[in-house]
């Protein structure tokens, strides 16, 4: 701790070098009421997770009973500071024998009859399906015959070695996707 003395009359600034003296109690009160004191946003995450935790639970029980084509439950957090948690139904593609295979079962399932809203909903997916493909400039150098772990490594091999000064993602992907070519399939 630095204590600081001015001096008035001759203006300069004489500076004092003291220490803290604290015993090894005295210390450790300090650190303990340093980690007690909690703000009111780490109580409000606390609660959050705490909510979150017993949705996401309650979800998978529901998920549980559910077999066959269908729509499962899922949890998350509204976005923005004061973010909520929220539940809803969706398809989950991680479990394929849960998709729909026709339009017909996919209005079954979803209560969705008017054309209206199928029509809403391909064009939905379909720009988001458009996006995700433009905005990812390694995409059309990726095999679909890959299985996704070859895919995603793919993609940070050639985003790594395109860090590199003087390496651009097409010289990257000249470089390294013979050789992924040659150890995960046919082009």
């Amino acid at each position: 701790m630095y204590l600081t003395i001015y001096c008035k009359v001759l203006r300069t600034c004489y500076t004092s070098h003291c220490r803290l003296a604290m015993t090894p109690t005295a210390t450790e009160r300090f650190r303990t009421m340093a980690t007690e004191v909690t703000t009111q946003a780490e109580l409000d995450k606390r609660k959050r997770d705490s909510e979150l935790k017993a949705a996401q639970t309650q979800a998978d029980n529901v998920n549980k009973t559910r077999t066959g084509v269908g729509l499962r439950m899922f949890t998350g957090l509204t976005r923005g500071k004061g973010s909520q948690v929220v539940t809803w139904e969706a398809f989950d593609e991680s479990k394929p024998e849960s998709l729909p295979t026709s339009v017909q079962q996919f209005m079954d399932v979803t209560g969705k009859k008017e054309q209206k809203d199928l029509l809403d909903y391909l064009v939905a997916g379909f720009n988001s399906s458009q996006y995700t493909a433009a905005s990812d400039p390694i995409a059309e150098y990726v095999e679909n015959t890959w299985s996704d772990e070859v895919q995603g490594q793919f993609r940070i091999v050639v985003r790594n070695y395109a860090k590199l000064p003087g390496q651009s993602i097409e010289s990257a992907v000249e470089l390294l996707k013979p050789g992924f070519v040659a150890s995960f399939g046919p082009k």
